[in-house]
């Protein structure tokens, strides 16, 4: 079958997909901010450039595009029609490559999530994917809080107490 655009149309439409900064990408983001989790974007110094790095508890996660890493979804599954071997290959080395890159983040101690672009289309969805590297996020965190506390402190009922009204003066003063 040929291709129904012409080579400038379709040129300009491959001009058009990004790999970085796409929908299903800025809905995670804008979702893991909401939480109040802080990350890097695109850490260029780690295999395979991960969307979001968490490094202070070594997470990374990457936010793949159903098409061009092949998700067994109905997204993922097409074969193009043009030129289908350069396409499967191409694709074939994707899938291939995030192997490799999930294997050598590992390796230097990362944990590595990935969440699949059919997934961020529906909120809830996307909330139960992210289930497990939000929980692990707020584990790293509460880890690193126990270690930075000074051996045997606790925090007092007065301090509690205290941390309570400010919170709710905070609260008041935004309301007001």
């Amino acid at each position: 079958m040929t291709d129904v655009l012409t080579p400038a149309q379709r040129s300009y439409n491959m001009s058009r997909i990004r790999s970085a900064h796409t929908q299903p990408e800025l809905r995670v983001r804008s979702y893991l901010h909401g939480l109040g989790f802080r990350y890097r974007l695109h850490g260029k110094s780690l295999p395979g450039k991960p969307d979001l790095v968490f490094a202070r508890a070594r997470a990374v996660l990457f936010v793949h595009g159903c098409f061009w890493h092949m998700h067994r979804c109905k997204r993922g599954k097409p074969v193009p029609a043009t030129n289908a071997s350069f396409w499967a290959n191409k694709r074939r080395l994707n899938v291939e490559r995030d192997r490799r890159n999930r294997k050598a983040l590992r390796a230097d101690g990362w944990r590595v999530f990935e969440i699949w672009e059919c997934h961020t289309r529906d909120e809830e969805k996307m909330r139960t994917k992210l289930e497990p590297l939000i929980g692990f996020l707020r584990a790293a965190i509460e880890r690193r809080f126990i270690e930075h506390r000074p051996a045997g402190s606790r925090p007092s009922n007065s301090s509690r107490t205290s941390e309570a009204s400010r919170r709710s003066s905070v609260s008041a003063a935004r309301a007001g």
